[in-house]
């Protein structure tokens, strides 16, 4: 947690003047529901007590001056500039007050400042706090008046058409829509949701990062979300109802895409069978079954390792390790892939005694330890108090 007074004095620093409106948005975890948003699937995010943190004041000019904290770097421009030289943290501020603007005609120049305490690049949605917090900051600072849902949108979009990358719904919604001890069971299809109490009493969160780093512009993102919607082109041709892998079966798959292409079936196959995980945990902590909902959740990292393959050698070795430690009743890997943190589920009490067990063999083997993480759930996008 940052402190308001350590922001506004920053600010002060950077820009000499107060900030007019000071705001955080948190990261999130997801229990189950992974690559399962962008095909309009279910996912199962909750936001965390870790913040994106931003604060800003209007100007009497047109110009956007910007500056990150954990970047130790200013940029200025306007809107509808070319972003060629841009920063790429920039680019989030720019896309949402670009995007903004062209729906309302209400963004003016503004001084930003940006500080953080969600760890970058470790699967807990650092970009998507980012865009939610800029987009809840303009959105107050100008009275435009769009609702929590249509900031969410804006902020996908950024990423899609500032960013490069083609994701779902799922990251800004947990951002702006957390609630205190809630995971957020949501469709994205309809963006429909229900707040799911988390009540752990025997249990806790403990995420464990693998300390690699990863990109999803440059990663095999945009190559999943490709072969899913290969598989849907496919079945289109017989089911022209067919919208997305929501919509397909199993049998549906080995009958229409199998033949043409095992790669495309293979990872299409896996969509549908998360989302059939997803609706068994929602139902497993409705009823307080939580060895069942570990036991999903193992299931699920395996699916991503081995049939979606966007694993890595790292995430792999926790997963099969932890297994092995009676503490813990469930983990995977959380986020896009390639790197960044698994979430596990372990019995309270044990987070010290799981942390001993699993740092010495992570060492070992490759030459650096894992980052242990603590988070609580907590709300979503709000003024810092």
């Amino acid at each position: 947690m940052i402190a308001k007074e350590t922001i506004i004095e920053a600010f002060k620093e950077q820009f000499n003047q107060q900030p007019t409106i000071v705001v955080k948005s948190p990261g999130r975890i997801n229990i189950i529901g992974e690559h399962t948003d962008y095909n309009q699937g279910f996912v199962m995010p909750a936001a965390i007590d870790q913040y994106i943190y931003v604060a800003v004041s209007a100007r009497n000019d047109n110009e956007l001056h910007l500056y990150s904290a954990d970047y130790k770097e200013n940029y200025q421009t306007a809107l509808n500039q070319d972003l060629s030289n841009a920063p790429d943290w920039s680019k989030y501020i720019i896309g949402v007050s670009e995007i903004i603007q062209a729906k309302t005609s209400k963004i003016n120049g503004f001084n930003a400042y940006v500080v953080g305490d969600v760890p970058l690049g470790a699967g807990l949605s650092s970009s998507a706090a980012f865009s939610s917090a800029i987009g809840f900051a303009l959105n107050e600072l100008f009275q435009i008046g769009l609702s929590r849902v249509d900031l969410a949108k804006i902020g996908q979009q950024t990423e899609h058409d500032y960013v490069g990358v083609k994701c779902g719904i799922m990251d800004q919604f947990a951002s702006i829509m957390g609630k205190d001890n809630h995971a957020i069971q949501l469709d994205c299809r309809d963006l429909s949701f229900d707040y799911v109490p988390l009540d752990w009493e025997n249990y806790e969160i403990l995420l464990l990062n693998t300390n690699v780093k990863h990109n999803l512009a440059s990663s095999a993102y945009n190559d999943r979300r490709a072969s899913c919607e290969q598989a849907v082109n496919w079945i289109k041709e017989q089911y022209s109802s067919v919208e997305s892998l929501r919509d397909v079966t199993v049998e549906q798959l080995e009958e229409f895409v199998l033949p043409k292409s095992q790669d495309v079936y293979t990872k299409s196959r896996f969509v549908v069978e998360e989302n059939d995980r997803v609706t068994k945990s929602n139902i497993a902590l409705k009823n307080h079954e939580f060895d069942a909902l570990g036991r999903l959740l193992f299931e699920a990292h395996w699916a991503l390792s081995k049939q979606y393959e966007v694993s890595c050698d790292e995430l792999d070795f926790l997963i099969e390790n932890v297994q092995e430690i009676p503490e813990v009743i469930g983990a995977r890997m959380m986020g896009g892939g390639f790197g960044g943190c698994t979430i596990n589920i372990i019995k309270k009490g044990n987070r010290d005694q799981v942390i001993e067990k699993i740092t010495p063999l992570y060492k070992a083997k490759f030459g650096f330890e894992p980052t242990a993480l603590k988070v609580s759930i907590g709300n979503g996008t709000s003024f810092v108090d």
